[in-house]
């Protein structure tokens, strides 16, 4: 999957503010960890119509 390295930021954010007492930053990270599983599950689920990808943007089709 090309989006993995986002889980693993998000996951050392969270961490480092959990271990940092910064629950308020914990929980945001924790937040948009959430938002990016759903957004990119969501992603993986509709066929691409043009847009990017992993090698960038990609002309519309006709």
């Amino acid at each position: 999957m090309r989006h993995d390295w986002i889980y693993d930021v998000l996951s050392d954010l969270k961490a480092y503010a959990t271990a940092n007492r910064l629950p308020a930053l914990a929980a945001k990270a924790d937040e948009a960890l959430a938002v990016a599983r759903a957004e990119i599950a969501a992603q993986e689920l509709t066929p691409d119509q043009g847009g990017a990808d992993e090698n960038g943007p990609t002309e519309p089709t006709q």
